[in-house]
């Protein structure tokens, strides 16, 4: 299936994290609801003493919080319970995890697409590359690891009615992706220039 544009979803590639949660927080800025998630690549740790958050997503400089686990109260001021997340103005601060953001909608979400999930181009399949998760149940899972992390990116791609953006960390996926869009160059562009791209928050 090819998708064309035609039917007014706001779907959109970014190739850097930072451009995508800019992209993000400009639509929160226009009094959207819009948050980033990702799938689970990175050890979801507690919070420390203080009730601050570790910075577990790490992509290059790019550095941010899960959201707060399910359960955890005392955290620091200006971060959202699980459950406040998508609704309270400082959850997107945090990148939101597929077992917290099942069962929200919002108008906008930016999706990180790690390496646990990858498109082979020459072998015209998809590998599903268990090192790269850090989701111990799915792990587990044996045989049917591929398709529990297919439903993992479902969940997550599925959340934004407006719109998705995404970033691929692996270039091929992002390829076939593209390969399935029947989008115009131009139109691209002209998509991409109606974001403006902020500093990030050190």
């Amino acid at each position: 299936m090819i998708w064309d544009g035609t039917d007014g979803f706001d779907f959109r590639v970014f190739d850097s994290p930072e451009e995508l949660e800019a992209a993000v927080r400009q639509r929160a800025d226009e009094g959207f609801t819009a948050r980033v998630a990702a799938g689970f690549c990175w050890k979801w740790s507690e919070p420390r003493v203080d009730g601050t958050l570790v910075e577990d997503v790490v992509i290059g400089e790019y550095r941010r919080p899960w959201d707060a686990k399910p359960g955890n109260w005392r955290l620091a001021p200006g971060i959202p319970t699980a459950a406040l997340w998508a609704t309270d103005p400082n959850g997107i601060n945090q990148v939101g995890c597929v077992y917290n953001i099942q069962g929200f909608e919002l108008d906008y979400v930016g999706v990180i697409w790690g390496k646990d999930l990858r498109y082979d181009l020459d072998r015209q399949g998809w590998i599903g590359d268990k090192k790269q998760s850090a989701d111990s149940v799915v792990k587990r899972s044996k045989e049917q690891f591929i398709d529990l992390v297919k439903n993992t990116y479902r969940v997550l791609l599925s959340r934004g009615i407006k719109g998705c953006y995404v970033h691929f960390m692996d270039r091929d996926t992002e390829r076939f992706v593209r390969s399935r869009m029947e989008v115009s160059a131009g139109e691209a562009e002209t998509d991409r220039r109606r974001i403006t791209y902020p500093a990030r928050d050190e």
